[in-house]
């Protein structure tokens, strides 16, 4: 799934590509993917991109007035093109679910492989007209989010810290390989809980996360929409690593998994030495 490195990377990518162009059309290719219908996408025929935001994981290309929200889920990407063919493709085959074509003949392409389709589109007059950007919390790169702002969020937390850091409603754009990074780096076990989080707990999680998501950014930048998958892999230390050695230890990295998810850690760094139950049926990722 992007995160908020990934999604930073595409925003600066697009931005540098659509801003200013002309958009000649817009087609929806899957039936799922379109969660707004007023205004329709024809309405951005013919409008000026003049700005790519990000709010947490999601994209916002503004064009005439109207705000075009992407949330690529787990499965969905972002494939930039410069031309395409003439004819338009047919709905509903492969895993094409969108496409955005400028007057200069360019565009990108909406993708989402799999059989459960999450990738939204919402077409609205004001970002926060989307249920998932409502709900966002700070960005955790913002400037004003600062260590006495994180430690705020968490005081009134009572939960594994894995799940607070994933909560969008929380902390904006952290997910599940992101949040396996900055405990790795924080050397904190995923199933610890925030109100036994000790005041230098704290400094250390907010220290790592900035940079874990910093360097990320910086990792990500400049790097092509179509690499950008392969960047955020490389650069893993403990995510989707398990069974490989620790690059700070070398102890062997572990997984826990549950019924649609799984984390990864290093018990040497994280929890003592002890690798933790395989919780199966937990419910603290959802």
């Amino acid at each position: 799934m992007p995160e908020l490195p990934e999604v930073e990377a595409l925003r600066v990518f697009l931005d540098d590509r659509l801003v200013g162009k002309e958009i000649a059309r817009v087609l929806p290719l899957a039936i799922s993917v379109l969660k707004t219908y007023d205004p329709p996408l024809s309405a951005l025929d013919g409008t000026t991109v003049t700005s790519v935001a990000r709010h947490g994981k999601f994209l916002d290309i503004e064009a005439g007035g109207l705000h075009l929200c992407t949330h690529l889920a787990r499965a969905g990407w972002l494939r930039w093109k410069d031309s395409f063919p003439a004819a338009p493709p047919r709905p509903g085959k492969g895993p094409l679910a969108l496409r955005l074509v400028t007057t200069d003949g360019d565009g990108f392409d909406l993708t989402e492989m799999g059989t459960k389709k999450r990738l939204s589109v919402h077409l609205v007059h004001d970002p926060m007209e989307v249920p998932g950007i409502a709900r966002l919390g700070p960005d955790p790169l913002a400037d004003a989010f600062d260590r006495d702002a994180f430690a705020a969020l968490l005081a009134g937390e009572r939960r594994q810290i894995k799940g607070a850091l994933r909560d969008q409603s929380l902390i904006a754009g952290i997910g599940n390989a992101y949040s396996d990074e900055i405990l790795h780096v924080a050397k904190m076990s995923p199933f610890k809980r925030t109100a036994d989080l000790r005041e230098d707990d704290v400094t250390r999680l907010y220290t790592a996360l900035r940079t874990t998501l910093k360097d990320a950014v910086d990792r990500s930048s400049g790097v092509e929409a179509g690499k950008l998958k392969a960047e955020k892999k490389t650069g893993m230390r403990v995510h989707g690593r398990a069974g490989e050695a620790c690059p700070v230890c070398g102890d062997t990295v572990l997984e826990v998994s549950f019924s649609d998810s799984a984390l990864q850690y290093c018990p040497t760094c994280q929890t003592g030495g002890k690798p933790l139950a395989d919780r199966r049926l937990s419910k603290f990722l959802k």
